[in-house]
């Protein structure tokens, strides 16, 4: 299986809540990001299971929540309190595992209303493609203007429902996830698609939707596991070649990711490229341990094993702590 040196007071008001956030100095709503990452004990044989990842921790969450008890994210400024389907994801599948260890009635009855999320929320672009939108605007490489789409949403929105839909065998959750891989089956250029398929032939899931696509690698990957639970949960063949043709496009480009001395957020053709933060940096090791084991794909694992060490190595951790805050001081 651009925007460079755009330094009026808004952006370094946002640049600097934003470097205080990833240097620890304060809570923000980062917070629910930044919790301890680890590789999760999921089946290999074909089975729905525990998520790749292990999300438990999130369920720990304080909040903001809806009045259903939808988590929520406080973005600050104009932007407020938000609904961030990706989150809502995560919280889902780490509240998804704890059922599976405990067999507490209460996790699935949370994990179910976070489904039910899901199904309630799909916006239909038209008759085919299904999607969870952003509905704030967002700060990115390109301005993000709601509502906007992302693969990184409908993967994980997928990951969850083929989880409830093997739980309780409600066809509903499958129907509303097929709505959902649709957007995997059309390019960016298309209402409601995901995919980017660049000049050589290598697919893309695209976490951002911009021109040009700037390939964010935690996305792309996180979006990637939910194209295989897909897979898993219906056999549909074209969802088995997406993988593929997914899997050969990381094997192929994980080494333009390595910046020599740290790995890279993504591959926006900036003049100085988006180094990743320590926590984005972490995460790609994790998220390539579990790309090998569910590969076999030993080049996987050597970045993986290439980034811990650069991790580990003081003046390699100062270099990325000066070049993350150069970009931000010359992109946001």
């Amino acid at each position: 299986m651009g925007k460079i040196f755009r330094g009026n007071l808004f952006n370094l008001r946002y640049q600097k809540r934003i470097f205080s956030a990833y240097s620890r100095r304060k809570r923000s709503n980062l917070a629910f990001w930044h919790t301890e990452l680890n590789p999760n004990d999921f089946p290999i044989d074909g089975s729905i299971g525990k998520y790749y990842m292990d999300f438990r921790a999130k369920t720990k969450y304080p909040g903001p929540f809806d009045e259903k008890g939808i988590p929520m994210l406080n973005y600050g400024g104009s932007l407020g309190v938000q609904y961030n389907p990706n989150a809502i994801a995560q919280f889902a599948l780490g509240l998804h595992d704890l059922y599976l260890d405990v067999g507490e009635k209460r996790y699935l009855s949370e994990f179910l209303r976070l489904s039910d999320w899901f199904v309630d929320n799909i916006h239909m672009i038209d008759s085919e493609v299904g999607l969870w939108e952003y509905k704030f605007d967002f700060e990115y490489h390109h301005y993000l203007k709601a509502p906007w789409r992302s693969a990184l949403a409908q993967g994980q929105g997928i990951s969850v429902l083929v989880r409830a839909n093997a739980i309780t065998k409600e066809s509903i959750y499958l129907e509303v996830a097929k709505k959902a891989f649709a957007s995997f089956e059309r390019d960016i250029f298309h209402p409601g698609g995901v995919i980017y398929i660049d000049e050589t032939g290598d697919v893309w899931l695209e976490e951002c939707v911009t021109p040009p696509p700037t390939h964010v690698l935690n996305g792309f990957i996180w979006a990637l596991w939910g194209v295989l639970d897909f897979y898993l949960a219906t056999g549909l063949e074209t969802s088995r070649k997406l993988y593929e043709c997914c899997v050969r496009t990381l094997e192929k480009n994980i080494s333009k990711y390595h910046l020599g001395i740290w790995s890279r957020y993504h591959l926006a053709p900036t003049l100085l490229p988006m180094i990743a933060s320590p926590y984005y940096h972490r995460l790609h090791i994790v998220q390539l341990r579990v790309m090998e084991r569910l590969t076999g794909i030993n080049k996987f694992g050597y970045y993986a094993d290439l980034w811990e060490l650069c991790m580990n190595r003081r003046v390699y951790r100062a270099i990325a702590f000066t070049w993350k805050s150069l970009f931000k001081l010359m992109y946001y």
